[in-house]
C-alpha cells in the first residue's frame, strides 16, 4: 500500500490518494471557494473547478466520487447549490451524499465541499478475457 498526500501543509493536505494495488481511494479535503465575494452560484463552481482540479491530478474523474459532504453556511443556498451540482455532477454516477448546514470556519465562505472517490486499476486475468475493471465505473 502506498500514501501520496498532496499539497502538503502542517496541518493537512488537499487530498491524500491510498493506492492499495488493485486501485485507488482519493480523498478530497474540504474545498472553499478563494473568491469569497460570489454568491452561492459562483462559490460552489469555483469549488467544483478545485475539486475537478484534483481528481485530474490523481487521474480520476467526478464521474469516480463515491461519497461527497456538502456543508452550507445557509440552507437557504440549498436549491441554488443543487442547480449547480446536478449540472456538474456525472450522470448515471452520483456519488451518496450529505448536505448539512452548518457555521462554516470563516462567514464569508457560503459553501465547502469534501468528498471520496475510488479508481479501479486494469488487471489482466486469463481465465475472463483479456482486461477487466476490479470496480464497475
Amino acid at each position: 500500500m502506498e500514501i501520496s498526500r498532496y499539497d502538503m501543509g502542517e496541518r493537512f493536505s488537499e487530498m491524500t490518494v491510498v493506492d492499495h494495488g488493485h486501485g485507488k481511494m482519493i480523498f478530497i479535503a474540504g474545498q472553499v471557494a478563494e473568491n469569497t465575494s460570489l454568491d452561492i452560484t459562483g462559490q460552489t463552481r469555483e469549488v467544483l473547478r478545485f475539486i475537478d482540479g484534483l481528481l485530474k491530478r490523481a487521474g480520476a474523474s467526478k464521474a469516480h466520487i463515491v461519497q461527497a459532504r456538502i456543508y452550507l453556511a445557509s440552507v437557504g443556498d440549498y436549491v441554488a447549490m443543487n442547480a449547480v451540482w446536478d449540472d456538474w455532477v456525472a450522470q448515471g454516477h452520483t456519488p451518496s451524499r450529505a448536505t448539512i448546514g452548518v457555521k462554516l470556519i470563516s462567514p464569508e465562505y457560503r459553501i465547502e465541499i469534501e468528498c471520496v472517490a475510488a479508481v479501479a486499476k486494469e488487471v489482466h486475468d486469463h481465465a475472463e478475457g483479456p482486461t477487466k475493471s476490479i470496480f464497475s465505473n
